[in-house]
C-alpha cells in the first residue's frame, strides 16, 4: 500500500475529559499522591490521587461486602489498595515468587493473584503500608510503574518454552517493549522508593507519550502459533509470531483489540483486532511505537469509554491507518504471512523444551493462590520455590508454568506438588481446566455481580449436566466477569457470562476456542436455575449432533443458535 496515496487524517480537538485534566496538572503523574500517603485522618487518597495512583500500579478499594454496615456506624468504607507488579511475559523468578508471597503475608490479605495479564495482584494493603510494600517489590527487582492507567500495560507472551523454541526469544522482546514503553517520569521512584525529588519535575519528559499520556489503557500481547494463549486479538496490539525452520522471522501485527463495552452505551463495543499486515522482527518496536504515537494524537480525550485504541481504528478506518501508520514509518508494512491458532487456552502437564529443560503447566483455579482447608496451594507452591530449580511463569489463561527444571530435578517438583496435591489438571473437567473469572467482587469498584467467588460453584452443577452427556472431559471455554468492562476476556468465552445485577448475568455463546471469533448475546439478566436450564439441553444436542471433533463454540454457531452474522471474526 502506497504511503502517499491520500491526505492523512488529522488529529481531531477534543474538549478534555475530567482525567485529562488531571494528567495534564500533576507534574508527570506526581499530584499531591505524597500529601495523600502522608495524611492519616483518612484511609484513603485524595480524588485526583486515585487516577494518578493508578499510573503506579495501584487502584485504591473498598470492601464492599463491609459498606452498608460501616456507612449505618458512621464509619468511612474499609479503604485497602490492590498493588499490581509488572512481570513481562510473566517470567519471575523463585526468589521473587516467595518474596511476594512473604508480602501478601505481612502486608495484604494472605493470598497472591495471578491475572489474565500475566501479571501478579497484592491485594488489602492499607495506605499506611504502601511504600514499605512497593521496596519489597523492589527488594527483588519488581515493580509496578505502568501496570495500571493510561500506558502500555504489561506485555504478554506465550511463557511455555516448550511450546516453541522461539519462545525465550519472544519473552526477551516481550521484555523489551515493556521497556521501551514505561513513562519516563521520575515520580515513581521518588514517591514510593524515596529517591530525591526532581524539583518541580523540571527534568522529566516524555518522548513518546507527552505530558498527558495516551487517552486510554494499552496492551500488547505476543503470541505463537498455533497457541494463543494470550489471546492476541483482545489487544490493541497483537504480534504473531512467524517462524520458519524453528526461526522467528517476524510478526503479523494486529491492530484495535479490545473487550469492554458499557451497558446502555451501543457505541460501546468489544472487538477483535484487525490483522493490518507483516513486518520483519528488526522492525517491530519501532512499528509498536508509531501505533502507540498514533493512539496518543488521535484518540479520543473527551469521552473515555470511546477512547481505546479500537474506536480510533473504526473512527480513521482501517486502510486510512495503515496509510497513516506508513507513511509515519518511512516504509511500507508487508502484506500478512500465513498462520494458524489452534487453541487459545493453556497446555497442561509436563512438556520438554529443545533445550533439554522441563516445563510443567500447572491449574490455578482462577488465578488464586491460596492455602484452604481442601488444598495448601500456597504453600505447595513456597516449598517448590524454595528449592530454587525452577522459575515461576504466569500465563494469560490465570494458570502457572513451572520452568527450566533439569531432568536431575523433576522429580523432586513433583514430589512436592503431589504430596499437596496441587495443580494437577488431569482431575478436573475440561469446563473447569479452562474457567477465567475475573476478581469482581468484593473489591472491585465496578462490578455489579459474583465471579472469582461464584464460578466454581456453577461450574461444580454445570459439571453434572456434562457428566450426564458425557463431555466431562471436554475442552470448553467459560468465562465470567462481574461487569462488562471485559478484564476477564468473557466475549471470547464459547460461554461467557457478564454480570448485569447481584445474582444476574447476560449470557453469550459461541465465541471460537482459538480465539478468532467473539461470542453472540444469547439472553439477558438470568439467574443461575435459568443458566442451567439453558445450558443442559445445549449440551445434550452438542454430544448428540457435533461433527467430529467440532468444537462447542463452532457448534452453537453451526446450528443456529446464535446469529452467526453477529460473531465478528479478525479480519484475516
Amino acid at each position: 500500500m502506497s504511503i502517499k496515496q491520500n491526505k492523512q487524517p488529522q488529529p481531531e480537538k477534543w474538549s478534555p475529559s475530567e482525567v485529562e485534566i488531571i494528567k495534564a496538572n500533576s507534574n508527570y503523574l506526581r499530584g499531591t499522591l505524597e500529601q495523600s500517603l502522608n495524611d492519616e485522618v483518612t484511609g484513603a487518597i485524595a480524588a485526583d490521587d486515585t487516577q494518578l495512583i493508578k499510573f503506579h500500579g495501584s487502584y485504591q478499594q473498598t470492601d464492599r461486602d463491609l459498606d452498608d454496615e460501616r456507612k449505618r456506624q458512621k464509619l468511612e468504607p474499609k479503604y485497602s489498595f490492590m498493588i499490581r507488579a509488572r512481570v513481562p511475559a510473566g517470567v519471575s523468578t523463585a526468589e521473587q515468587w516467595l518474596a511476594l508471597d512473604a508480602l501478601a503475608d505481612k502486608y495484604g490479605n494472605g493470598t497472591l493473584k495471578l491475572t489474565t495479564r500475566q501479571a501478579f495482584q497484592l491485594h488489602g494493603v492499607i495506605k499506611r503500608n504502601l511504600r514499605q510494600t512497593m521496596k519489597g517489590m523492589n527488594d527483588v527487582l519488581l515493580d509496578s510503574i505502568a501496570a495500571c492507567g493510561d500506558v502500555n500495560r504489561n506485555v504478554m507472551s506465550t511463557s511455555n518454552e516448550a511450546l516453541s523454541p522461539v519462545v525465550g526469544e519472544l519473552s526477551s522482546f516481550a521484555r523489551s517493549i515493556s521497556e521501551h514503553l514505561l513513562p519516563k517520569t521520575t515520580a515513581y521512584h521518588e514517591i514510593w522508593l524515596n529517591k530525591k525529588l526532581v524539583d518541580g519535575g523540571a527534568s522529566d519528559e516524555e518522548p513518546i507519550y507527552g505530558k498527558t499520556y495516551l487517552p486510554r489503557k494499552f496492551k500488547i500481547a505476543i503470541a505463537v502459533p498455533p497457541y494463543n494463549d494470550t489471546d492476541v486479538f483482545a489487544n490493541d496490539i497483537g504480534l504473531i509470531a512467524i517462524v520458519e525452520n524453528d526461526e522467528l522471522k517476524g510478526y503479523n501485527i494486529a491492530v484495535g483489540g479490545g473487550m469492554g463495552k458499557t451497558y446502555g452505551m451501543p457505541e460501546t463495543y468489544p472487538r477483535l483486532a484487525d490483522v493490518l499486515g507483516y513486518v520483519a522482527k528488526e522492525k517491530a518496536l519501532q512499528v509498536i511505537e508509531e501505533i502507540v504515537k498514533i493512539q496518543r494524537d488521535f484518540g479520543n480525550r473527551e469521552n473515555r469509554k470511546l477512547a481505546r485504541l479500537k474506536y480510533t481504528l473504526d473512527r480513521i478506518g482501517s486502510v486510512r491507518f495503515i496509510e497513516l501508520l506508513n507513511s509515519r514509518l518511512g516504509f511500507e508494512v508487508e502484506k500478512a504471512r500465513t498462520y494458524h491458532f489452534e487453541s487459545n487456552g493453556d497446555v497442561f502437564g509436563w512438556k520438554k523444551a529443545v533445550t533439554g529443560s522441563w516445563f510443567l503447566g500447572l491449574h490455578i483455579e482462577h488465578g488464586r493462590v491460596q492455602d484452604t482447608a481442601g488444598l495448601k496451594l500456597r504453600e505447595a507452591l513456597r516449598e517448590v520455590a524454595k528449592l530454587k530449580v525452577c522459575d515461576f511463569r504466569l500465563t494469560g489463561n490465570q494458570g502457572l508454568v513451572l520452568g527450566n527444571i533439569s531432568s536431575a530435578d523433576k522429580l523432586k517438583v513433583q514430589e512436592v506438588l503431589s504430596r499437596y496435591s496441587a495443580g494437577d489438571a488431569k482431575v478436573l473437567s475440561g469446563l473447569r481446566r479452562h474457567a477465567v473469572a475475573c476478581v469482581a467482587l468484593n473489591t472491585c469498584t465496578m462490578a455489579f455481580a459474583e465471579a472469582e467467588r461464584y464460578l466454581p460453584a456453577l461450574v461444580g452443577k454445570l459439571e453434572i449436566s456434562l457428566e450426564k452427556h458425557g463431555l466431562s472431559q471436554d475442552d470448553i471455554l467459560i468465562r465470567m466477569t462481574g461487569c462488562p468492562n471485559g478484564c476477564g476476556r468473557p466475549f471470547l468465552g464459547e460461554i461467557g457470562l457478564v454480570g448485569r445485577a447481584p445474582g444476574k448475568y447476560n449470557l453469550y455463546l459461541g465465541a471460537g476456542f482459538a480465539g478468532e471469533r467473539l461470542n453472540t448475546l444469547y439472553k439477558e439478566m438470568l439467574g443461575e436455575e435459568e443458566i442451567l436450564q439453558l445450558l443442559d439441553p445445549l449440551f445434550g444436542q452438542y454430544a448428540k449432533e457435533r461433527k467430529g471433533k467440532e468444537r462447542f463454540g463452532d457448534f452453537i454457531v453451526r446450528t443456529g443458535v446464535v446469529d452467526p452474522s453477529q460473531s465478528v471474526s479478525v479480519i484475516n
